[in-house]
């Protein structure tokens, strides 16, 4: 939804560009052992968080620079904190 709203993209396109910037299909992206794979190795959160796993918005940091958009949350905490 965040790049629908961000870029202007249909669901298809959309889902086509996140697969496209995660080195994924499409339909891996409903798939939730890859996506769960792939989450562990990007660094990008989990569902059940384990130690030094991303939370909050050090994932969402994380995920606004992999897929190259804006988060509006992201950018206040960059503001607000100086970085």
């Amino acid at each position: 939804m965040r790049l629908q709203l961000a870029k202007g993209l249909k669901i298809d396109a959309a889902k086509k560009y996140v697969a496209e910037k995660l080195g994924i299909t499409p339909l891996e992206l409903s798939d939730s052992t890859v996506m769960s794979e792939l989450r562990a190795k990007l660094n990008i959160g989990r569902m059940q968080p384990t130690d030094g796993v991303a939370i909050g918005m050090e994932a969402k940091i994380r995920i606004a620079k992999i897929l190259d958009i804006k988060i509006n949350s992201v950018e206040r905490f960059r503001e607000r904190s100086g970085i």
